[in-house]
């Protein structure tokens, strides 16, 4: 069996090791800087052990407060871990409060008042893990299968924090010159040990969804104006039936390969960044916007009328007409065409719905450019003759 001691210090060593595991995976992921600060944390938790393991063998008068300062510290830095990680930014306004906390614990323990100091420490690590608890439970961008343990760990360990700080004020023990011994530190050093070995792993685990997340974004994105490709498109709606109240357009900018041989590529790439800019003005749940490859885009509307339809193309098509890219030949203007395919009682798949789409785009072109066509036949209810766009 090991004594208090024993498992203290192997508590100490499992715990440098995992803050040496996470610094390995930063180093290879530099942009996850969550997780360097997570291994911060728990570094300065198993400092806080091992003075924690001192103080019990030999109560120094500089040891207490040290070791006080470092069990909120880490547990803060934890915290701000966890912030960095889901982005709420709570961290920083707390950081100051905080301090005032740690250097309050150590000029009372510093006086000798070390059961007063331990009240004030195990309260702010309290308040510190509600926060984190929190933090985690309220956001809304990470799977909640993810968030229910975090938040069941944060707080179970809160609670016997709480509980440390009850049982010092409930036996009025304001003087200890030692380690608190009783049964809730107790039932404190399991929760704790369960704690940061569960918050290393959940950080792996963290660090690996937000790697995929990113690898995925990556894939399915276009890199030079931000939409989604045509990857995406195929991913998103590859088994769509495209029935009624839904509509696919492809867009096309008006003589682009002009602009490119004239202007340069440079420009060229500003124009469809600008596109990109003018459309996304206009996606929401129900407007997707994807670039299928070089100046083509599609737009997948969904729940709205053929009205509602034509109308997004409409300002979508006057918007991006009105943009002025300047070059070193003057002022550049352009437009785009569009064809438009609405789904119907058949169930279109996205590929009749791109054929119907494209052949609706070359009516627009054979018209003028700068037009919206439809691919629907003269005598369908979701015909239009094609329709100016930018005058």
């Amino acid at each position: 069996m090991l004594d208090f001691g024993s498992l203290l210090l192997a508590t100490a060593l499992s715990g440098a090791c995992l803050s040496g595991t996470l610094v390995a995976i930063w180093l290879t992921a530099r942009q996850s800087r969550f997780v360097l600060t997570m291994a911060v944390g728990i570094l300065l938790l198993v400092t806080h052990v091992i003075a924690f393991w001192l103080y019990g063998r030999d109560a120094s008068p500089w040891l207490g407060p040290a070791m006080l300062a470092l069990l909120v510290a880490g547990f803060f830095v934890v915290f701000a871990a966890a912030d960095q990680y889901i982005e709420r930014g709570w961290s920083k306004p707390a950081a100051l409060p905080i301090a005032a906390i740690i250097a309050l614990t150590v000029v009372v323990t510093a006086f000798g008042l070390d059961g007063i100091g331990f009240i004030i420490a195990y309260s702010a690590v309290t308040g510190i893990l509600i926060m984190t608890a929190t933090a985690f439970w309220t956001c809304k961008d990470v799977d909640r299968r993810v968030l229910a343990p975090v938040s069941l760990l944060t707080g179970s360990s809160a609670i016997s924090f709480a509980l440390c700080a009850f049982v010092i004020i409930q036996q009025k023990q304001w003087t200890l010159g030692s380690v608190p011994h009783n049964w809730a530190e107790d039932v404190n050093t399991v929760v704790v040990v369960a704690c940061m070995t569960a918050l290393g792993a959940l950080t792996i685990s963290f660090h690996h969804l937000r790697t995929q997340s990113r690898l995925t974004e990556e894939t399915l994105t276009d890199p030079l104006t931000g939409l989604m490709n045509r990857r995406a498109l195929n991913s998103l709606h590859g088994d769509t039936s495209f029935g009624q109240h839904m509509a696919l357009a492809m867009v096309d900018l008006d003589h682009f390969k002009r602009t490119n041989d004239v202007f340069g590529h440079a420009v060229g790439d500003r124009v469809l960044q600008r596109f990109a800019d003018v459309v996304r003005r206009y996606a929401n749940d129900d407007v997707e916007v994807f670039r299928l490859g070089g100046e083509e885009f599609a737009i997948v509307m969904s729940g709205m009328s053929a009205l509602e339809a034509y109308e997004i193309l409409r300002k979508v098509g006057a918007s991006f007409g009105a943009e002025v890219v300047g070059t070193k030949l003057g002022p550049l203007r352009s437009t785009v065409s569009v064809g438009v395919c609405f789904g119907d009682g058949e169930m279109r798949t996205v590929e009749q719905m791109l054929l119907g789409a494209d052949a609706a785009l070359y009516a627009a072109k054979r018209a003028g450019r700068n037009r919206v066509a439809t691919a629907e036949t003269a005598d369908s209810e979701g015909y239009r003759e094609p329709e100016l766009l930018f005058a």
